[in-house]
């Protein structure tokens, strides 16, 4: 396994990345020898971030079948970075180039793949596989719990709760949750996540002065370590996320897991992987309606979070644990072979 992402804390690309060493540790301790970031030979090299080091390796001998993990694309990165030119019209070439340099790209999204196949890459080179995560880390608190953590975390134990999570940046939506937050001064807004990296964030200038002043309803966390995330998912009525490009985000899971109704931007990419599972809304308003509807109808809410545990036995450890074993065996062969062709 070859990942930064660890290094920088509040992002997606690294809960996905632990969850996945974590599922291998646990199912297949005597199968497979699992290394991290070490050069020596192996069958395998899963490349999960695209550090220019790591591209380096792939030139040298002994790296086995070279496996990429897309956790973006170049348009994606648009609305997260603030990223100059001409050097931004480099790195995404780049971006593209590391993708090319793979035996096999796995995406967390299958409508990724058509837009991998533009730039180039053989559909057949190409597997979806999607993210998941731990019940013992992310689940459903008891009623007690639940009363718990909204006193630890300082919040009203009658008050309508609604979540955000992730990075402080456009591309989350965040400027839509604040003023969502000031259109519903009755309502709890709070936002887990901060700037991860710093002045590069897009739009940080504009997000830093709501985030240093926020309504008296909005609370920003600042970066919230993965472990103490479950009592937020718990304490919270209600989890929204109103992104505006996404792939697989790792906090939807955390909260269908956690049994957290699911209100999201009702995006293309999410009706193939969860749809049916959340409440959509095209644009601000329709949040707003549904956040109505929801806060006014505990009928519809009950059913949002039977949805969301519907949605966390099909993306459950155990499922994708066979998953993961059955992609590594056939990469494991192809590999083999590849090396007798030689």
């Amino acid at each position: 396994m070859f990942s930064s992402a660890s290094k920088v804390k509040g992002q997606g690309v690294g809960s996905a990345y632990e969850e996945l060493i974590a599922l291998l540790k646990a199912h297949f301790p005597d199968e497979f020898d699992v290394k991290i970031n070490n050069y020596s030979r192996s069958e395998i090299s899963h490349y999960h971030t695209i550090d220019p080091q790591f591209y380096l390796s792939t030139f040298m001998p002994g790296r086995g079948r070279k496996i990429g993990y897309v956790h973006f694309l170049p348009e994606t990165i648009e609305g997260s970075l603030k990223i100059p030119q001409p050097f931004r019209a480099i790195f995404y070439k780049y971006v593209i180039a590391f993708y090319k340099r793979m035996d096999h790209i796995v995406v967390v999204n299958p409508t990724f793949i058509p837009k991998l196949t533009a730039y180039g890459i053989p559909e057949d080179k190409i597997s979806y596989i999607p993210n998941f995560v731990h019940k013992s880390e992310f689940y459903e608190m008891g009623s007690k719990q639940k009363r718990e953590v909204r006193e630890l975390l300082q919040i009203e134990q009658d008050r309508f709760v609604i979540l955000g999570i992730g990075q402080v940046q456009e591309r989350k939506g965040v400027k839509d949750f604040i003023r969502l937050a000031k259109e519903n001064p009755q309502i709890q807004f709070i936002w887990a996540g901060g700037f991860s990296f710093g002045r590069m964030t897009d739009g940080y200038t504009e997000l830093k002065r709501v985030v240093d002043n926020p309504p008296k309803n909005l609370k920003f966390t600042g970066i919230v370590d993965r472990s103490e995330l479950v009592k937020y998912y718990n304490a919270a009525n209600l989890f929204l996320l109103p992104s505006y490009n996404e792939l697989f985000p790792m906090s939807v899971l955390e909260a269908f897991s956690c049994g957290t109704p699911v209100l999201l931007r009702d995006l293309d990419l999410y009706h193939a992987i969860i749809s049916g599972f959340y409440a959509p809304a095209a644009n601000v308003a329709e949040m707003q309606t549904q956040i109505t509807n929801l806060v006014q109808n505990p009928q519809a809410l009950a059913q949002l979070h039977e949805k969301a545990k519907q949605a966390s036995e099909e993306y459950s450890e155990a499922h994708l644990a066979n998953i993961w074993h059955g992609f590594y065996m056939r990469q494991a062969r192809e590999g083999s072979v590849h090396v007798k062709k030689e």
